[in-house]
């Protein structure tokens, strides 16, 4: 039996080279006391996410969310579903209930100026937008060509 950190090596990448029905396989092979750790939920939200399920990377998103209320990852993936979905407003409400921790993400202050910007809120959008920046330079360069992100540009 394979070792769970080689079967979630293996899922990421199937994931990566676009292979996400043989990702899922994989973490699918887990035995079932192993199938609702946090590591495992989180992989199953990422192949959903490539593979651009949003229903079903929504829903083990939210799990993640419940099961560790704290850490931001499921925040902000659930955030990310719902926005995909045509869910803007949900998506910004869930990041601002969401934890504190939250708030030390460059990915959460860009996502959240992608959500304000969607929304309308221009000023906001923008604080935000800088504090990702701050946070991480890599952002400067996503948001050139971001569509959410079009109504902030000259």
């Amino acid at each position: 039996m394979a070792t769970l950190e080689k079967v979630l090596l293996a899922a990421q990448g199937y994931s990566e080279l676009g292979m996400h029905d043989d990702a899922l396989a994989e973490l699918d092979s887990l035995p079932e006391e192993e199938q609702h750790e946090y590591t495992v939920v989180e992989a199953r939200t990422q192949v959903h996410i490539g593979a651009k399920k949003w229903e079903p990377a929504l829903a083990t998103a939210v799990v993640l969310c419940k099961e560790d209320p704290v850490r931001p990852t499921g925040f902000i993936h659930a955030a990310f579903c719902l926005h995909e979905l045509g869910r803007t407003e949900e998506a910004r409400n869930l990041l601002l209930e969401g934890p504190s921790t939250l708030h030390r993400e460059p990915t959460f202050h860009y996502n959240m100026a992608c959500y304000e910007c969607r929304l309308g809120q221009l000023d906001v959008a923008r604080a935000h937008l800088e504090k990702s920046f701050q946070l991480d330079k890599h952002f400067r360069q996503l948001a050139k060509s971001d569509p959410d992100l079009v109504a902030l540009r000259p």
